[in-house]
């Protein structure tokens, strides 16, 4: 088929050309006297994106959930107790993991399409006077149902309660496209990966800690090998890795760095929620509905769209990339079947947007869904006039 194949999935994304090129080099000796001249700035701007001052910033080969483990088996011990909410694939994945790994989980399951219920946590905690609490989770973007979780909130019931517990953040697809702020926040440990606002192909896990994680991580009695801190710092303080690193996914990471830093953190945000806005009016006025249940859930990376009963949302997904060579996410575990989801995150800008609401809209159309043609594309459009983006002057 002619034309290219477009990818509006929530990660992987779409990569720039600048950061392609960078990772087109031959390779190169991962213990060559100049590595670390390309390492140690990745190791601090890096902490740049997740605004950590004073912690420090671990690059594994490895994809997000590499991330989550390391910061569960470094600052955490055997039969803690964690605090977790389960609301979608994602949290749910996190919190298998974290029952596999031995702590104890106090887990409260939600309605797919809210998100973290800060009310229930600020109960627990308050009841919670022994302080067996060790650990509060937070999916800050739930990438299977759109819904984005308030990370601030979850600081201020950690400090209203006046409760020792650590903040882990899972910022997997959010972190470099929403507002993100670990040391205002006090989150302990953030995860991310390289897929999805960062730009880059998969195979880097990101994890962001706190001083206060790090001095945890000195009496945690986890076993831990591959994904220890103490290694990694030994290594990483020296410019390199306690293994084998990948070394052109690290030269992609310096070019997508470079991009972040030229736009500005406060204009990728203004940039993310004024395309999901356009998602969200096209959504409208097709007269469908988003998976989140409230505004203040609606995510601004993703958006998880409901087919009306009688249609298989897979169907729809399976059509737009057979017939119209697009990529959208389908849905998981208990949305399986009833939502399809645009990813509007990372390198994107709005005719970008409009492609992927044009092979929806066509998609829907084939596989039976009642709608006006070119009225969800016309949404966005007029959504895209009206709205103009403002320039943020990034403070020094």
């Amino acid at each position: 088929m002619a034309g290219f194949t477009h990818l509006f999935i929530p990660g992987p994304t779409n990569i720039p050309e600048q950061v392609r090129q960078a990772m087109n080099l031959p390779m190169e000796d991962m213990r060559a006297a100049s590595f670390p001249d390309l390492t140690l700035p990745l190791f601090e701007d890096i902490k740049k994106v997740f605004k950590n001052e004073t912690g420090r910033a671990f690059i594994y080969p490895s994809s997000g959930t590499g991330a989550w483990e390391a910061a569960m088996t470094n600052v955490l011990s055997p039969g803690d107790r964690v605090l977790m909410s389960r609301f979608g694939q994602f949290s749910h994945l996190w919190v298998d993991m974290a029952e596999r790994l031995g702590f104890e989980v106090d887990v409260i399951d939600c309605e797919w399409g809210t998100g973290v219920p800060l009310e229930l946590y600020a109960e627990r905690l308050k009841a919670d006077k022994a302080h067996r609490i060790k650990a509060i989770f937070c999916t800050q973007n739930e990438t299977a149902t759109g819904v984005t979780s308030d990370v601030a909130g979850c600081r201020a019931i950690l400090d209203d309660a006046n409760h020792p517990a650590l903040l882990f953040v899972d910022g997997v697809s959010s972190i470099g496209s929403i507002d993100f702020r670990q040391e205002e926040w006090g989150v302990d440990c953030a995860v991310s990966g390289s897929q999805k606002g960062f730009m880059l192909p998969a195979g880097l896990g990101f994890l962001s800690v706190s001083k206060k994680a790090l001095v945890a991580s000195r009496t945690a009695t986890h076993r831990r090998c591959f994904f220890s801190f103490e290694d990694m710092i030994r290594a990483n303080d020296a410019g390199y890795f306690p293994y084998t690193p990948a070394t052109q996914l690290l030269r992609g990471l310096r070019a997508s760095l470079d991009l972040i830093a030229d736009e500005g953190l406060g204009n990728i945000f203004a940039r993310h929620h004024r395309l999901a806005e356009g998602v969200r009016k096209a959504v409208d006025a097709w007269g469908l509905k988003l998976c989140a249940k409230a505004p203040k859930w609606h995510s601004d990376t993703v958006s998880a769209i409901l087919v009306p009963e009688g249609i298989d949302s897979g169907d729809v997904v399976k059509h737009a990339y057979q017939k119209y060579q697009t990529s959208l996410g389908g849905g998981l575990n208990k949305v399986f079947g009833k939502v399809f989801r645009i990813g509007h995150l990372g390198w994107l800008n709005e005719v970008m947007v409009l492609a992927s609401l044009s092979a929806a809209e066509l998609a829907l159309l084939d596989c039976g869904v009642k709608l006006a043609p070119g009225s969800g594309v016309g949404a966005a459009i007029a959504h895209f006039r009206r709205s103009q983006q403002p320039v943020i002057a990034e403070a020094a």
